[in-house]
């Protein structure tokens, strides 16, 4: 285990953050001196990348779709720590892909939405009153989903749009003493490092990207810290979109 490293004395609790996305902001966080709860329903990854992160990092098992995970798992946080500064909702049912419209199932439908959904709204309502007493910030985790689809996608698609909707109706509501943004990403290498060496992304991943390149977890990372930190205190109820410019790129089909 690393030694733990000085703090700012604040506290952030991070959702589906085993892996992925997830584990970047975490990680990020703490180094930037925050104490950090992981939330993930995978409780033996959870808790081996909170030991890897140090004594700055404690796990809770959760699935966001559930009050009762929820309640119990932030009167943890407060057990431990007697208080909350920040909420970063990023659980999701990630594949965004649900098969036909006419093959969707009424199951797959309301597990996407309650844990991309439900779930954030659920942290929201439980988390509120000890953000509102530090002054704390929420941030979302959404999608460029939320406008703009592939073919049958519309579970995931819904929910995103959903959560980018309850950003800005949570921002109205919770202001001014807590902040509420959401981050939405584009095409994030968020694998781990082994499946990232042994299959690299191609040139042509890379290339479509008006950056140059495809984005990763620091990327996102960064601007969550930064909604997070008092340097956005003038910054509530926004998108912002972490895509690498595709969003904005025309994209036509060539004729032959």
């Amino acid at each position: 285990m690393q030694a733990a490293g000085p703090t700012n004395g604040r506290v952030a609790l991070v959702t589906g953050a085993a892996r992925g996305i997830g584990l970047g902001i975490a990680a990020w966080l703490i180094s930037e001196g925050w104490q950090v709860v992981l939330a993930d329903l995978d409780r033996i990854r959870g808790s081996k990348v909170a030991e890897s992160l140090g004594d700055n990092a404690m796990f809770v098992v959760m699935d966001v779709s559930s009050e009762e995970h929820v309640v119990g798992g932030v009167a943890k946080v407060l057990r431990q720590f007697g208080r909350l500064d920040a909420l970063v909702c990023n659980a999701a049912i990630s594949e965004p892909h649900n098969g036909t419209l006419e093959s969707l199932s009424l199951e797959r439908w309301n597990r996407a939405l309650g844990v991309n959904l439900t779930g954030p709204m659920l942290l929201a309502k439980h988390c509120a009153p000890y953000l509102r007493a530090h002054g704390g910030a929420i941030v979302n985790l959404t999608s460029t989903r939320a406008h703009q689809s592939e073919a049958d996608t519309e579970a995931y698609a819904a929910s995103k749009g959903g959560l980018l909707a309850l950003t800005h109706a949570l921002a109205v509501s919770l202001g001014p003493q807590i902040r509420v943004n959401a981050v939405s990403p584009g095409w994030i290498d968020a694998r781990d490092p082994s499946a990232r060496r042994a299959e690299p992304l191609s040139d042509l991943d890379h290339a479509q990207h008006p950056v140059g390149r495809v984005g990763t977890v620091e990327d996102v990372a960064a601007m969550v810290s930064w909604l997070l930190s008092r340097n956005s205190g003038f910054v509530t109820g926004q998108e912002f979109v972490i895509d690498g410019g595709m969003s904005r790129k025309m994209i036509y089909a060539e004729q032959a």
